[in-house]
């Protein structure tokens, strides 16, 4: 534990510096810089975020006590600097109290202004400033504040208004009068009083008039504040951990309210939305910060600029906008020179877009904090180019300015942000697959594609899916379900095809029979209308307008960059040309995993399969394989020639058999008579096909080598496919993979079915493809014993979505069940199928690709689980040495961004 808790700034020097925001969050930091740096900045001192964990270690009583001495001697350093006295009536200091992370947390925690007012401290003020009004407004505003923050004074109903907005708007009707600084000091003194008789009434406290007092209360309510639900869920949206905590800085107030010559505004040096290089921001003529962010007021735009776009935006007359609502630039043309300038060098300084606070207190002006601002996928892209390009920032900087997950925001359909606003949020779920849909809603996947083919929009609402749903996932504009994790065949299946999905969403009650679903007491039937945010996991009520996303150049400029760098190359997992295609245009270096069960669901294929899995004799699985070996030859044509010159890696089939069978009676009969036995015969093979335990049941290697015929097939389709393509002048590279293996022997025996079809088929074409037999590495035995299977293997793909559940022995699809109490009892710090377990899955991967390599030096390997396209994923893949990552095509920019980062980063 640092024993200096506390840091002073002010008058151009400081204690701290930018380079400490650990210790004085980002906030205390950046107010240390900009004193250092010459920005005007009122003096004041920050309390470490160390404190904040003692704080919560040690409990209030023991911190307080430690600070005493420093804090007092803190004020004291003020009281200096600006030439008064807290607490004094003649001559008031009065201080804002305020929080501040290492990570911008903006809105979540509190703060407080103008305290050290009391009952005669006003008067003081009043006096010096020669504006009793002012002093006023000052001291209703710090009792509303500190009532809420310290005190507790909430709304008792969650449906009600804040109870001092309840009094203000009282005290105004009684004027007739609409704003709040319409009101006059007769009125501000009365508000003071029934804000204190509220408090005392609801919360059975008096309203402390000790300066000292109310200092301690506000300076633990900031601590207080890291703790409380909005902060809490923010960091876990954001990754912020608990353990940073919060500092909380004091700074001697300086006033935007003290009549027409002060103001009080928010800036950015470039746009946030956007990331164009125009200074913008809003400011309000004699107000405190608070006005400007709570809305209370319409602020006006600082820029001549942003005003008349602004007012274009609102329909107000040019002669209108310059009466009401000039700029700053017009009404205060030296202050804006100023601003201007300073914002200019914070940019410079920071080499960033900065956002930032600053107060005109009757003609001069103060920055009250600056900080990388925060801004969107789109921004973050054209901001890290643009300053690339203009010189400030070196390209392995502008690399590592970019988010990988914020990428997604560019790559997927939006809602337009206006028409959000206005939207009924019915419940929440997991955001499975980020971008926005909108359709009527459907519940079975043959209506999806029905009403799809007849040009409506859908969006598919399930308990849950399977393949069998996959056509109807297709065709819809993006998939609900009430089941399910972040890695359910719902969400995996929809970010492969870049369809928007939020899966486990529990509070909706699908009723398949009625046709409706129930969510949250509102009643919907087939045909409504749905909105949903795979970004965010909301689900909206109706029609909410959506926008395609646009590809920028700089985009495309951010991924040069990223194969400049990267050593781990990034493939796709693609079950169909289309997909392939996508990912090729993302920049996908060849296929990582090709799911050939995939191919099976359009309606004259899954009949053949059906016959094929329900035939009780090896002659009648030959039959039906032979009418589906030509639907397979023609998938695989299209996916190698979409990757035409780059690795396609197909896995043989791997699904639990009862998966493709019919389990309704219309569907048994169909069969029956297709195979032309009675529909008993084909109900009783039904049943003989269902497990306990699907997935660790009767799939992968282990139905290629009960049924050997089956890889046979699949072995001439790929290769079949190959044949044609080099006979056309093209150049495919199959790579052929067993999947679930545990011992080598079950390898083995695949292998010697594929050579051996090769080798046949190679003969009768008189044309030889070069291709490579390799394996998925998804049981902890087969890592366990990798160097064993390297001799027979050519590459080794690692399922980490199978490889985390057998190795933690969680389903993937039941996990939801207590994921979430998991999480928020922290058991588990995040989902293991989203983000890869590095300790434990990652160990068995490290260990595997080393006891492989031992073997056979030149072992290609890859990861082809859901974690190839998440970020921190990438990065351990990177570090142990992978080849490459595959992930979905609309992941494969993230993963190539992360790649890049991981080679900088090492």
């Amino acid at each position: 534990m640092n024993e200096k808790r506390v840091y002073t700034f002010g008058n151009g020097k400081a204690e701290g510096k930018a380079d400490m925001r650990n210790l004085l969050g980002g906030k205390g930091a950046n107010l240390a810089e900009m004193n250092l740096i010459g920005v005007p900045v009122p003096p004041g001192f920050t309390i470490t975020t160390d404190v904040c964990n003692e704080y919560f270690e040690k409990g209030k009583e023991k911190v307080v006590a430690l600070l005493k001495a420093e804090v007092e001697q803190s004020v004291k350093h003020i009281e200096t600097l600006m030439n008064s006295k807290f607490g004094d009536v003649q001559n008031p200091l009065l201080v804002s109290v305020r929080s501040g992370a290492r990570a911008s947390m903006p809105g979540m925690m509190d703060t407080i202004l103008n305290l050290g007012l009391n009952d005669e401290v006003v008067e003081g003020l009043a006096k010096k400033t020669g504006n009793e009004r002012f002093a006023y407004d000052s001291y209703r505003r710090f009792v509303q504040m500190y009532g809420d923050v310290v005190l507790g004074m909430k709304p008792v109903n969650k449906t009600d208004i804040d109870p001092f907005e309840a009094i203000i708007q009282q005290v105004k009707a009684e004027r007739g009068i609409k704003l709040d600084n319409e009101m006059n000091v007769d009125e501000l003194k009365k508000l003071v009083l029934l804000f204190k008789e509220a408090i005392k009434k609801q919360t059975g406290k008096d309203f402390p008039t000790d300066p000292m007092e109310q200092l301690w209360g506000a300076v633990c309510a900031v601590f207080d504040s890291w703790m409380n639900e909005r902060a809490i869920l923010y960091r876990k949206m954001e990754g912020i951990p608990a353990e940073w905590g919060t500092a909380v800085t004091v700074m001697a107030m300086v006033f935007g309210n003290m009549g027409n010559t002060s103001a009080t505004g928010v800036c950015f040096s470039r746009d946030a939305a956007t990331g164009e290089n125009i200074f913008n921001g809003e400011y309000l003529v004699n107000a405190q910060g608070e006005d400007v962010v709570a809305g209370i007021r319409t602020p006006q735009q600082i820029t001549k600029e942003g005003s008349r776009r602004w007012a274009a935006q609102q329909e107000i007359p040019e002669e209108e906008r310059v009466s009401k609502y000039p700029s700053m630039e017009e009404a205060m043309p030296e202050i804006f020179a100023q601003l201007n300038g300073l914002q200019d060098k914070l940019e410079h300084h920071y080499h960033d877009m900065q956002d930032m606070e600053f107060t005109v207190q009757e003609g001069k002006l103060w920055f009250l904090q600056t900080r990388n601002g925060k801004r969107t996928g789109t921004a973050m892209v054209k901001i890290a180019m643009d300053l690339l390009a203009e010189g400030e920032i070196d390209e392995k900087t502008a690399l590592m300015r970019c988010e990988p997950n914020k990428l997604d925001e560019l790559l997927h359909p939006v809602f337009d942000k206006e028409a959000k606003k206005a939207a009924k949020v019915l419940t929440r779920g997991l955001p499975a697959s980020p971008g926005a849909a909108c359709g009527q809603i459907v519940f079975f996947a043959d209506d999806a594609e029905e009403w799809h083919a007849k040009g409506h929009q859908v969006v598919m609402v399930r308990i849950e899916t399977s393949p069998e749903d996959l056509a109807g996932m297709s065709a819809a504009e993006g998939i609900l379900t009430a089941r399910g994790g972040m890695t359910s065949h719902a969400a995996v299946v929809a970010r492969g095809m870049g369809k928007c999905c939020v899966s486990g969403a529990g509070a909706i009650n699908v009723n398949y029979k009625n046709r409706t679903v129930e969510i949250d007491g509102v009643l919907l039937k087939e045909g409504d209308y749905l909105s949903i945010n795979g970004s965010t996991g909301e689900v909206y009520l109706g029609e909410v307008e959506t926008k395609p996303a646009e590809m920028t150049g700089d985009f495309a400029a951010l991924m040069e960059l990223c194969h400049k760098h990267t050593k781990l190359v990034v493939r796709t997992n693609a079950d169909t040309p289309h997909d392939a295609e996508v990912a090729r245009k993302f920049g996908a270096v060849g296929i990582g995993l090709c799911r050939t069960e995939h191919m099976f669901f359009d309606a004259d294929k899954i009949k053949a399969m059906r016959e094929m899995i329900l035939a009780d004799s090896k002659e009648g699985r030959e039959k039906a394989l032979e009418k589906l070996l030509p639907y397979q030859t023609k998938d695989f044509y299209g996916i190698l020639k979409a990757m035409n010159g780059y690795p396609v890696n197909i896995r043989l089939l791997d699904p639990p058999l009862h998966e493709f069978v019919p389990h309704d009676l219309e569907g048994q009969q169909i069969m029956a008579d297709e195979m032309g036995v009675s529909v008993q015969e084909i109900q009783q093979r039904v049943n003989s096909l269902s497990e306990h335990n699907p997935m660790l049941g009767h799939r992968g290697c282990r139905l290629g080598n009960t049924y050997p015929e089956i890889t046979a097939m699949q072995t001439k389709a790929i290769l079949g496919a190959a044949v044609q393509l080099k006979k056309e002048g093209m150049d495919p590279h199959p790579e052929i993979m067993v999947p679930l293996i545990g011992i080598v022997n079950e390898f083995d025996a695949q292998e010697e079915v594929i050579r051996k079809t090769a080798k046949e088929l190679f003969a009768t074409e008189g044309v030889e493809v070069p291709f490579r037999v390799g394996t998925m590495i998804e049981i902890p035995r087969a890592a366990l014993t990798a160097d064993i299977i390297a001799k027979k293997a050519e590459y080794f793909s690692f399922g980490t979505n199978d490889l985390t559940q057998m190795t933690f022995g969680y389903s993937r699809d039941d996990i939801s069940s207590f994921l979430p109490v998991y999480l928020e009892k922290k058991i588990l710090s995040v989902d293991p199928f989203q983000v890869l377990d590095q300790n434990g899955v990652g160990q068995l991967v490290k260990m595997a690709v080393e006891k492989g390599r031992a073997t056979r030096p030149e072992l290609v390997c890859g990861i082809c689980g859901e974690h190839g396209g998440e970020p921190s994923s990438v990065k351990f893949c990177h570090r142990v040495g992978l080849n490459y990552v595959s992930c979905s095509p609309f992941r494969v920019p993230i993963a190539r961004l992360a790649a890049a980062q991981a080679a900088v980063e090492e």
